[in-house]
C-alpha cells in the first residue's frame, strides 16, 4: 500500500504542473479569444458544421501586431500620440494608463526593469533577507535624497509584489538572470536556478 501511495504522489508531481499549466494557458487563450467573439464555422464530413474557436485570437494578434508596426514605424503618428496624451491628461485614466504602460515597458520595452536581481536585508536582528529587483536608483523625485534604492519584491505563487525602499548598503547584487530569479521567487523558492 505504501508503494501505491508513493506512486500516486509521484504521479501528482508529474501530472499536476502539466495539467495546471495547460488549463491556465487554455483559459487565457479562451478569455483573449472572447475579447473579439469571432469563430470560424468549419464543415467536417460526417460531423457537420462546428464552430472553431481561436479566430478572435488570430484577429487580435494581427491587430496588435499592425498597431505595433504603425506605432514603431510612425513614432509620432498623430492618432497614437493624441490618444496617449488624452489618456495621460484624464484624471482617473491617467493612473491606469501610465501604470499599465510602464509595467508593459518593464517586461517587453527597450528599458526592461526586472533584470537586476538583488538580495536585500530587511532586518538585521534576526537577519532576514528577501530577493527582489532594483527598479530605481535615483529617488530624488520622491524627495528621498539619501543613498537608497527602490527594490520590487514579487510574491510567491502570485503576479503581484511589494516595492520597498532600502539603504543601498543593504542590497547585494546576485549573479543570476532576472528570468531565473523571477521563476525562483514566484515558485516560492522550489524552482532550481541554473
Amino acid at each position: 500500500m505504501r508503494k501505491v501511495f508513493n506512486y500516486f504522489l509521484q504521479g501528482l508531481l508529474i501530472t499536476v504542473p502539466i495539467t495546471v499549466t495547460f488549463v491556465v494557458l487554455i483559459q487565457a487563450v479562451l478569455w483573449i479569444d472572447n475579447l473579439i467573439p469571432l469563430s470560424l464555422p468549419v464543415d467536417l464530413p460526417g460531423v457537420g458544421a462546428i464552430e472553431l474557436p481561436g479566430f478572435g485570437l488570430i484577429v487580435l494578434f494581427i491587430g496588435i501586431t499592425v498597431m505595433g508596426y504603425f506605432g514603431s514605424v510612425l513614432v509620432a503618428a498623430p492618432l497614437f500620440s493624441f490618444v496617449g496624451k488624452m489618456m495621460e491628461q484624464t484624471p482617473l485614466l491617467k493612473v491606469i494608463y501610465t501604470s499599465v504602460k510602464d509595467l508593459i515597458k518593464a517586461f517587453v520595452g527597450e528599458k526592461k526593469r526586472f533584470t537586476k536581481p538583488v538580495l536585500i536585508t530587511v532586518t538585521h536582528d534576526p537577519k532576514i533577507e528577501r530577493i527582489g529587483f532594483v527598479t530605481g536608483y535615483d529617488l530624488s523625485q520622491l524627495g528621498i535624497k539619501e543613498k537608497k534604492v527602490a527594490v520590487y519584491c514579487p510574491f510567491s505563487y502570485a503576479f503581484n509584489g511589494q516595492l520597498v525602499i532600502v539603504d543601498a548598503d543593504n542590497v547585494t547584487k546576485l549573479d543570476a538572470s532576472g528570468t531565473d530569479m523571477m521563476k525562483f521567487i514566484i515558485s516560492g523558492g522550489v524552482t532550481d536556478v541554473n
